[in-house]
């Protein structure tokens, strides 16, 4: 196995999930820790029990091959994707002995998938060889495998290893957050930095999956309507 680099405290803070700078304070903040708190309140109501993602899979390894398609595409056009990719590529080691261009092609409905094929053909040899073939179970692992990011990871141990690690920004929570004055940022681990330190620790994996299902009914990027988004309402009546 290869020797793995020293973590540093920043990385390391990163990795067990928890913000890596003070969480701010302030009466702005307490406003908007309060906001959080009233929006995850009706978040609960429209989208109870526990949420998870629509992508279709049956084992860890084939989640994240499932998010990696997911990067500027569909749910509904990946689950159509994989439908046939994972009968072709049972297990671990089909992937590993995978044609290259054959691949690529298999894949190719879901766009980028040049930089999709080589970056989940390198993971599944990473996981062969140094990690004996399963999906490890830690954010610092996860970061070492090529393609993936935090998103992915948090979508990853949330959904298949059942840990709550930190929150995954996607396009819907971005734009979740933006809207509802939840951070000032654009950079999306900045994002979730804010949001781990407004929502309790229990609610970082749900939150995403809830936002996610909230904005394709509620909140689309075009023609919202903030007049029949329950989410306003309840913020106007201070809680739900």
């Amino acid at each position: 196995m290869a020797r793995q680099p020293k973590a540093s405290p920043r990385g390391k803070a990163r990795a067990q999930g928890t913000p890596v700078h003070p969480c701010p304070s302030g009466p702005a903040w307490e406003e908007r820790k309060r906001r959080a708190a009233v929006l995850l309140r009706a978040l609960k109501k429209l989208v109870p029990g526990k949420p998870h993602t629509v992508l279709r899979y049956t084992n860890p390894w084939e989640l994240l091959v499932a998010v990696i398609l997911s990067a500027q595409c569909t749910d509904e056009r990946v689950n159509q994707v994989t439908a046939r990719l994972f009968k072709k590529y049972p297990t671990l080691a089909a992937y590993v002995h995978a044609d290259p261009r054959q691949f690529a092609e298999d894949i190719k409905p879901t766009g980028f998938y040049r930089n999709k094929a080589r970056h989940i053909l390198a993971a599944a040899k990473m996981l062969q060889e140094e990690y004996g073939g399963a999906v490890p179970a830690t954010m610092e692992a996860l970061l070492r495998l090529p393609g993936v990011a935090r998103k992915t990871a948090n979508v990853v141990l949330y959904e298949a290893l059942g840990k709550n690690e930190g929150i995954a920004v996607d396009t819907h929570v971005r734009r979740f957050a933006k809207r509802f004055g939840l951070s000032d940022h654009k950079d999306p681990e900045k994002i979730e930095r804010d949001l781990m330190c407004l929502l309790p620790r229990r609610e970082w994996g749900p939150f995403t999956m809830r936002v996610i299902q909230y904005g394709r009914t509620y909140g689309p990027a075009r023609g919202y309507d903030a007049a029949r988004d329950p989410l306003v309402a309840a913020l106007k009546g201070g809680n739900s």
